[in-house]
């Protein structure tokens, strides 16, 4: 499992210290360093990074009034020069407060805290799915999708949007990727495409290059003997 995250810091040495302890990491993932708060909102706001590296006095906006408006699924952990900050910065839930000059072992330790945090999450979750379900997390919360609702699953970006065979259901977007949720499903579905997995069981109709599931046509492509492999499996069903 990878961390995603970003780091913000209005001054270019502290944010290229951070930017090369970040790719030295190897469960983190950089999506990104900005000079600003807000020059960071878009990309906080369409990637929801899993972590925050936040520097407290920036021009224009605190950093302290920024993480108060931040997604509380996002963890922040402040850098700064200056230490009084540290206690209010665990009322707006900071996780962790790392003071500069940042070592990397104190950095590896707080990235540490939340990577064992979020792995024990991540397990609770898969050891609490059903044979007949999964969950997942949406708008903050882990909804449980049945196995059997699903007809097909689609990567959207940094998202997947899981389709339902109930026309009136809207569909779930997820903010996961593709290798993971793959792991999660039985059987019947197949990864028929980079960017999607279908339930052979709600299958309408196979084409050369295409698979039909109700009013939606899904590409074949770039997965070998994939056409082969359904025509096989709805056979056996």
């Amino acid at each position: 499992m990878q961390l995603t995250c970003i780091a913000i810091d209005d001054e270019p040495l502290a944010l290229s210290l951070m930017d090369s302890y970040i790719k030295k990491t190897s469960f983190l993932e950089g999506l990104g360093c900005f000079n600003s708060a807000l020059e960071a909102l878009e990309t906080i706001k369409t990637q929801k990074p899993d972590i925050i590296f936040l520097d407290i006095q920036m021009p224009n906006l605190n950093g302290m009034d920024f993480a108060k408006n931040i997604d509380e699924d996002s963890k922040i952990v402040f850098t700064t020069a200056f230490d009084q900050y540290a206690i209010e910065g665990y009322k707006v839930n900071a996780c962790d407060y790392l003071l500069k000059p940042i070592s990397y072992k104190d950095f590896f330790e707080a990235v540490g805290k939340i990577y064992s945090s979020k792995c024990k999450q991540e397990s609770q979750v898969k050891n609490s799915n059903s044979p007949d379900g999964m969950f997942v997390k949406a708008d903050g919360k882990f909804v449980k999708v049945l196995f059997n609702r699903i007809t097909y699953i689609e990567a959207v970006k940094d998202y997947i949007k899981i389709c339902f065979d109930d026309k009136t259901a809207m569909p779930l977007m997820s903010l996961n990727r593709m290798k993971n949720i793959e792991n999660e499903l039985p059987e019947n579905f197949v990864r028929i495409h980079k960017s999607f997995i279908i339930n052979t069981e709600k299958i309408d109709c196979i084409e050369r290059n295409h698979v039909i599931i109700g009013n939606a046509r899904i590409p074949i492509g770039g997965y070998l003997n994939t056409s082969r492999e359904i025509k096989d499996m709805k056979t056996l069903s």
